[in-house]
């Protein structure tokens, strides 16, 4: 099948690799589109992995403030070079990931970085929630194996679903960053305010709003 100059910049808006990228992948797939996006993923994964030693020193802090006040979320995201993190793709990349959490309320960066007595309690919790539904005790510890992995892409930023984009998780996005600036990128640290939080107060969806603002 015929690569078009059409299908080549298709590829590279939905995907942001570069153009020769672009055009292998859709020579690989046959030019099947949604084959050579997933072709491009996971080149994007591999090119990851590579990068994952080097030390990522660089970056910026970004700032995102939401509803007049009322959502502060402070982000740190790493990058290589001083020159990278002035790349104004690695900056929007930055600011999408403050709003992600805004949105989203992770609790951590990663799974890693969960203690396990957060873990042992979640267990435990979702153990008693299967038994209480007429599970045996032998199934219940089964199932918490399934429903811990839900638990951990609820409160794990990098495994989320990305706000502006939910079939890809921020994982993804940021394999898909490393692959096209060409440098490791690492998100460090967050932190979250709200307003009033731990106060009692009227429910807002505050999330609602943030994807509101996002695709407005």
């Amino acid at each position: 099948m015929e690569i078009t100059a059409g299908m080549v910049k298709e590829l590279r808006e939905r995907t942001g690799s570069g153009m020769m990228d672009c055009k292998k992948a859709l020579a690989e797939s046959n030019g099947d589109m949604e084959k050579a996006v997933e072709f491009l993923r996971e080149k994007g994964l591999a090119t990851a992995a590579k990068k994952a030693g080097r030390i990522a020193a660089e970056g910026i802090v970004e700032s995102y403030i939401h509803g007049g006040g009322r959502i502060g979320v402070l982000v740190e995201v790493n990058i290589e070079t001083d020159f990278a993190a002035k790349n104004t793709e690695f900056r929007s990349f930055v600011k999408d990931i403050a709003m992600q959490i805004a949105a989203s309320n992770p609790q951590y960066v990663q799974r890693e970085d969960v203690p396990a007595n957060v873990i042992e309690k979640e267990k435990e919790i979702l153990k008693i929630q299967a038994m209480n539904e007429g599970k045996p005790e032998h199934i219940a510890e089964k199932m918490v194996a399934g429903r811990i992995d839900k638990f951990y892409k609820q409160i794990c930023l990098l495994e989320q679903p990305f706000i502006k984009d939910t079939d890809k998780t921020v994982q993804d996005i940021v394999n898909e960053k490393i692959a096209m600036i060409g440098e490791k990128i690492s998100i460090r640290r967050f932190t979250r305010y709200e307003m009033g939080e731990g106060l009692s107060k009227r429910e807002e969806n505050f999330a609602e709003e943030v994807m509101k603002q996002v695709k407005g």
